[in-house]
């Protein structure tokens, strides 16, 4: 997924001192967190290097952290394929029209409601909640629910929309 926009609201604040601040959510953080540990990979890719995901990177444990680049898709297409999984197996979540190609090429494309035109147009699945306020845990929820089956999966769908 996308950070910037997806795990945050898309703020970026920077102090005199130069210090970057960003307010990820912590619900966020802990569907991460589950999705991980029922065996799924996860991986942020940022258009832009922050320490700031660096650091809530490592406090989640998020194994694969791409920054600075801006073809998300063959950032994308690199994990994948180093972790021998096909981009139809692949959910990418972003917000922009530099997420669009992988939002497309994903097996599950997902944007945010404020996502921008080309990102709403690739997605298959736009979250109910906002960026940086459990968007992300929407779709944790939802995976988690998928690979429990169809009694979970029809629990997750309730309050919902998928495009």
């Amino acid at each position: 997924m996308d950070v910037d926009g997806v795990l945050t609201d898309g703020g970026v604040m920077i102090s005199s001192d130069g210090t970057e601040t960003k307010r990820f959510c912590i619900i966020d953080g802990l569907g991460l967190l589950l999705v991980r540990e029922a065996g799924l990979e996860v991986a942020w890719i940022s258009g832009r290097a922050s320490a700031a995901t660096t650091l809530r990177a490592s406090e989640l444990r998020i194994p694969h952290v791409v920054q600075g680049r801006k073809d998300k898709l063959a950032a994308l297409a690199e994990l994948a394929g180093g972790l021998a999984i096909p981009l139809a197996q692949c959910a990418y979540m972003g917000d922009d029209f530099i997420d669009a190609p992988a939002i497309a090429a994903a097996g599950i494309g997902i944007s945010v409601p404020a996502g921008l035109p080309a990102a709403l147009g690739a997605a298959r699945y736009v979250t109910r909640r906002q960026a940086g306020h459990g968007a992300v845990r929407e779709v944790c929820d939802l995976i988690l629910a998928a690979k429990a089956g169809p009694e979970g999966n029809r629990k997750a769908r309730r309050g919902t929309q998928s495009r």
